[in-house]
């Protein structure tokens, strides 16, 4: 059933029991259009769970995951497939970086393009001109990626042989490419620098402003969340226990308590 709404993502009354483990409990969020969101708790609340819920690899045990590319129709998408969620406008990135090492920087963008190709089998075998035409297509298409992303001049290296940094930053390149219009990232400066934590700050605000991708954020690293976010779900032992703006999130008590510490 579609209703209209101002979100492009809801979750509404979500649950997720492993076993005798109730991972999340009745969880209740929402992504405006346009919006950089964060979803922040201590380990083991259950961030990573919820992505997994709204990107189709776990079928949530109850409640309802609904998008809307245009934030006017909602789709319910509890159950689908990964694949079919991502050909609807969600893609993601992961805690640990999920390149293919032993390609190039390029390779691995196109690879994320190949939903954009409308050649079947039979075209593929022979190579017919459309076929080449959209190849080219993908080849120019990815090389413009990789240069919004500041990853240009790798174009042609290893993926492996990447800084730690530029391997974060192919991974949301490979995402954007799937074309969202929201995109979940899952602890983007793990492991990364000030320098680089720094650059990838600027990035976020790029996707959001530039290419106009909405942005949902898992991350620790509280200077970013508070920089970037207009609003931030606390969330603890798998229930949501505030939303708000940074400044209503840094003085609420029951999340002093849980998260931020006294």
């Amino acid at each position: 059933m579609e209703r209209t709404t101002g979100n492009i993502l809801e979750l509404d009354g979500l649950s997720m029991v492993f076993g005798g483990l109730r991972a999340i409990d009745d969880a209740t969020m929402h992504i405006r259009q346009g919006e950089i969101a964060a979803l922040i708790g201590p380990n083991g609340a259950g961030k990573t769970t919820i992505f997994n819920c709204i990107t189709g690899v776990y079928k949530p045990t109850s409640g309802e995951v609904r998008v809307s590319r245009d934030g006017e129709s909602l789709e319910r998408i509890n159950g689908l497939k990964p694949n079919v969620i991502n050909r609807k406008g969600l893609a993601r990135t992961f805690q640990n970086i999920r390149l293919f090492s032993n390609m190039t920087v390029l390779e691995n963008v196109m690879i994320a393009r190949h939903n954009s190709l409308k050649a079947g089998i039979v075209r593929a075998i022979l190579r017919d001109p459309r076929t080449r035409a959209e190849e080219e297509r993908v080849i120019d298409e990815s090389h413009e990626i990789l240069k919004k992303m500041s990853l240009g001049t790798y174009v042609n290296e290893t993926a492996r042989n990447l800084p730690y940094g530029a391997q974060r930053r192919l991974e949301i390149a490979r995402a954007l490419a799937t074309d969202p219009f929201l995109l979940l990232l899952d602890e983007p400066v793990a492991g990364m620098n000030p320098q680089e934590t720094k650059e990838l700050e600027e990035t976020i605000h790029h996707i959001r402003d530039v290419e106009k991708v909405s942005i949902l954020l898992i991350e620790h690293d509280m200077s970013l969340v508070m920089n970037v976010s207009e609003r931030i779900y606390v969330l603890d032992y798998g229930r949501m226990i505030a939303e708000g703006t940074p400044a209503e999130i840094k003085s609420n008590p029951d999340v002093i308590k849980a998260y931020l510490g006294e």
